[in-house]
């Protein structure tokens, strides 16, 4: 590796570390604030926002699977800030509810929310997404040892 290379290499792995680090440091804090993990608030957060919302489109807003969404859902109904409830019309079909409970734990855990990492990249200009992606992907290709699977992982179960 060239000189110059190298020197790019360590400053991009010097910034994986301060996204690494701001990650954890979040996923901590709402921890110890709020006896959730970050997926457990994310899932809540879109919960309150959206009453109603099957487990289904629960998974498919935070892009884990459905099995995944459903085991974070029973600490959030253990801790009685979700509610389960079948739809009338349908009873096969669950939606769920924050309940007056989890709306206080939501509105008293640390922002953002969803995590610092989501938001960030909702933040950013649709091309540098694009870019971004393309960039990870080819990283990700390049890596040794990945596992795909990980694609539906939580960052805050990780």
């Amino acid at each position: 590796m060239a000189k110059a290379g190298k020197a790019e290499m360590l400053e991009v792995l010097q910034q994986f570390r301060v996204v690494v680090q701001a990650i954890r440091k979040h996923y901590a804090k709402v921890e110890k604030r709020s006896g959730m993990t970050g997926a457990q608030l994310w899932a809540l957060t879109h919960i309150a926002a959206q009453p109603g919302i099957t487990v289904g489109e629960l998974a498919r807003a935070m892009a884990v699977h459905q099995s995944t969404a459903s085991n974070l859902l029973e600490r959030l109904v253990a801790l009685e800030y979700v509610d389960k409830r079948r739809d009338g019309n349908d009873q096969r079909t669950v939606r769920l509810h924050a309940t007056p409970r989890g709306i206080v734990a939501q509105r008293g855990a640390p922002q953002p929310r969803t995590g610092v990492l989501q938001q960030a990249l909702a933040e950013l200009p649709p091309a540098s997404l694009v870019a971004l992606r393309t960039h990870l992907s080819k990283l990700i290709e390049l890596m040794r040892g990945k596992d795909r699977r990980a694609r539906r992982t939580p960052l805050s179960e990780m």
